[in-house]
């Protein structure tokens, strides 16, 4: 008989260190999307607008895995942390101020499957950028498992990070 296996966090990075496409999601492998060029044009602009906002202000993170114990190494397409050296170990979630997933294929895994997990992690914003609807989903403020707040903004629109009132930032 199969039986399922989960990962922890220490054996997943042990296992699948140097491959690249896979995430730990609540103990679970998952294979991610390929980035095609709209996204990664989308994910370029989006660095490069929140370093030249924010300065030393925040640290951008792009495309790189956060560890959200006790069984997840999610890679969001962006990560806006706490300025801080992390030589030593992955942001966990004290260290994000805002997560970053650019949707073009990869919609309903985004909003189904991490966007609950970013939640229950306590993750104070999370913006998801609908590339087919040229929309962008802001969530904030978790609670109990959920974002109590869910804007969407229209093109056009400019987005204010959460911990950066006052700092615009224009999406693709």
């Amino acid at each position: 008989m199969a039986q399922r296996y989960r990962f922890g966090i220490e054996e997943f990075e042990r296992l699948f260190q140097g491959v690249t496409g896979v995430e730990l999601l609540d103990g679970e492998v998952y294979q991610m999307s390929p980035i095609g060029p709209k996204h990664a044009l989308v994910v370029a602009r989006l660095v490069k607008r929140l370093t030249e906002a924010l300065g030393n202000q925040a640290l951008v993170w792009p495309q790189n895995p956060v560890r959200l114990p006790p069984g997840s190494e999610p890679q969001p397409d962006i990560a806006l942390l706490k300025p801080k050296d992390y030589w030593e170990a992955l942001p966990s979630a004290e260290d994000i101020l805002l997560l970053v997933e650019v949707s073009e294929s990869s919609l309903d895994y985004d909003r189904n499957v991490k966007l609950p997990l970013y939640a229950r992690s306590g993750i104070p914003e999370v913006w998801i950028l609908d590339l087919s609807e040229n929309r962008l989903h802001v969530f904030r403020h978790p609670k109990e498992g959920l974002y109590t707040e869910h804007r969407v903004l229209l093109p056009g629109e400019e987005a204010e990070p959460l911990h950066f009132p006052g700092v615009p930032i224009p999406w693709p």
